[in-house]
């Protein structure tokens, strides 16, 4: 960082001066994911070839230049536990829908939200959620006592949050009404001790979530306190006017940009990127129909068509991502996207038929052996998957928590590993 007058800081990129000073287990890993709503036709997402070597389909052409970044997965889904037509997309990184959860340890944490729990304060934001739109249909990120964590969806927020500075003279305030807000919230607690004693066992059971709740979000205020007088970074990086009013054509990409910006200035370690509903105007394509109509396609060809429109838009923009990704540096003298992991896919297989079976997966970076198609359907004949949840164990462990379960998964997903 350069540090001038009034605590301003300029992000660097790496010089080879900082090598002696920098070692590797300083370069942190992050996780990056991101959902599509409706998913995408399957037919024009999986290859037919399983391993190296494999036929790019439609959907994965765009990715062709970084074939060996990436892992293209089939034969995972999260079984009956979220099962619910487009309702399941809500445990597309949980595993299980919120009213299947009852019972367990961590409800239906979500993986971003687990990995953010080993980064506690160690970056201003411990996670990063973001939506294309407020359709509270598409919450994927959950705490660990099952309750929904809301996105940011305008982007000049999500700049202002990452990267305006915070007017000295409104510090003390800040931290005023921060301290304000945690005594309200030890008042709450209180009185709903008091409250649990005089309730029956299932009332019990929602009021220990509702702790849960009331401690995340001390421990979010506290954090909110501890970096309140550390200067944001400033990156030589402006949104565009009216950025909040474009049409989704042209804010997509601005939310991938925030992500890799708030990932080179450490400012968070693990985001999401929820992609819903396209908005008024058929979001800026040169379509005839509804997003959510075309997913209702039939295989009729027309419909098919425009579909083909919006979700190839969506594989070219998680290709210029990962590009991006991969032509930062970092001082272990690897890509950022080696340090990364993205995920991109959906929690609905089928949108036409309201399917949440064999999940669209793609992983790409975090220094996994990449290159291959791999299937993992038990039964190839009978289509029978095996747990997604595996592949996010694997993906937790990479990110340095130790854990042999996610959600019902119990192991890492064999075939995966790691390059030597």
């Amino acid at each position: 960082m350069l540090r001038g007058t009034g605590g301003a800081l300029l992000a660097l990129p790496h010089l080879d001066a900082m090598s002696a000073s920098t070692s590797k287990s300083e370069v942190p890993k992050r996780l990056a994911c991101v959902g599509l709503n409706f998913g995408v036709v399957p037919q024009l997402f999986f290859p037919e070839q399983i391993g190296r070597g494999y036929e790019l389909t439609d959907r994965l052409l765009p990715l062709g230049k970084l074939r060996e970044d990436f892992t293209v997965f089939s034969g995972l889904d999260h079984g009956v536990n979220a099962q619910g037509g487009h309702g399941g997309v809500h445990a597309y990184l949980s595993g299980v829908l919120s009213k299947n959860s009852a019972g367990m340890p961590e409800a239906n944490i979500s993986i971003d939200q687990k990995a953010a729990q080993l980064v506690g304060a160690q970056t201003r934001y411990p996670s990063l959620q973001l939506a294309s739109g407020n359709d509270p249909n598409n919450v994927i990120s959950w705490t660990a006592s099952g309750v929904a964590v809301p996105p940011l969806v305008n982007v000049e927020t999500i700049y202002r949050v990452l990267f305006q500075r915070v007017d000295p003279s409104l510090r003390a305030s800040n931290q005023e009404k921060i301290a304000a807000r945690m005594s309200i919230l030890d008042l709450v607690k209180t009185d709903a001790d008091y409250l649990n004693q005089k309730v029956g066992a299932r009332d019990r059971r929602k009021l220990e979530r509702y702790f849960d709740s009331v401690r995340s979000v001390e421990k979010r205020m506290l954090q909110s306190s501890e970096w309140l007088d550390r200067p944001k970074p400033i990156v030589d990086y402006r949104l565009p006017a009216g950025a909040t009013s474009l049409d989704f054509v042209d804010r997509v990409p601005l939310y991938y940009d925030l992500m890799s910006l708030a990932f080179q200035t450490d400012s968070t370690r693990v985001a999401t990127l929820a992609l819903a509903d396209i908005g008024a105007n058929y979001g800026g394509f040169n379509i005839s129909r509804g997003y959510h109509q075309l997913t209702h396609h039939g295989k009729v060809p027309e419909y098919i068509t425009e579909l083909s429109i919006i979700e190839q838009f969506h594989m070219k923009q998680i290709a210029r991502f990962l590009t991006q990704l991969k032509s930062i540096e970092e001082p272990n003298g690897k890509t950022l996207l080696e340090n990364s992991m993205v995920l991109f896919g959906s929690g609905m297989g089928n949108a036409s038929s309201h399917s949440n079976k064999n999940l669209p997966l793609i992983l790409a970076g975090g220094g996994f052996q990449h290159g291959e198609h791999k299937s993992f359907f038990k039964d190839q004949e009978k289509k029978v998957a095996s747990p997604a949840g595996n592949l996010f164990v694997s993906m937790l462990q990479r990110f340095g928590v130790e854990t042999d379960s996610f959600g019902t998964a119990t192991s890492t997903l064999n075939g995966l590993e790691v390059r030597g």
